[in-house]
């Protein structure tokens, strides 16, 4: 499956594989891709917004400047006076900011972070990402391992929870069972000692 974000000279490309996607950046700052496994992904994101504040603010003064011209112009004439220039420029520039501003959902994953466009394909592509996610972390931590202590396995499971990768009756279960098996495992030593 491959996605293609674009939005004015960003172009983000995710080709998801059985195990791991690929991410693929180019825009005005150079390109890039890289390969990361879907169970390195962070539950967490934030939020990166990109815009051109140079534009916007010099639109906002244009506007301004248009409005007290025509204001100074009507108070000094008498008369209603309104010059439209200035505040069409300046709503140009304000359009033209709006319209290449970009929101992006951050992911810090192991090294890279990984831009996601909020465009058309943004909530499906995450809901992908995540779901991916969670079979693979469910595939890597979800069964039991005798070699581990019992500590180690009671908070795995529990960090699979704050994961949603299994729910708490999930958890409790799986503890359960880990528990049951420490316990029939100490009691076979006991009997071979």
């Amino acid at each position: 499956m491959e996605v293609i974000q674009k939005k004015g000279k960003n172009k983000h490309t995710f080709s998801l594989g059985q195990e791991q996607f690929q991410y693929a950046y180019e825009d005005a700052s150079g390109k890039g891709d890289v390969e990361v496994y879907y169970g390195d992904l962070p539950l967490k994101r934030s939020e990166q917004i990109e815009q051109n504040d140079w534009l916007r603010n010099v639109g906002v003064l244009w506007i301004v400047l248009g409005l007290f011209q025509s204001g100074y112009g009507s108070f000094m004439r008498g008369v209603f006076y309104f010059d439209p220039m200035w505040i069409f420029i300046g709503a140009a520039c304000l359009t033209w900011a709006l319209m290449t501003k970009v929101t992006y959902t951050v992911f810090k994953a192991e090294g890279a972070n990984i831009f996601i466009i909020k465009d058309k394909h943004h909530d499906a592509l995450i809901a992908e990402l995540m779901a991916r996610r969670k079979v693979q972390l469910a595939h890597w931590y979800a069964d039991i391992n005798p070699e581990n202590e019992l500590g180690n396995e009671i908070n795995k499971f529990k960090w699979l929870v704050k994961q949603e990768v299994l729910t708490e009756e999930e958890s409790e279960q799986k503890i359960k069972e880990v528990k049951f098996y420490h316990q029939v495992d100490d009691h076979e030593e006991r009997v071979l000692n």
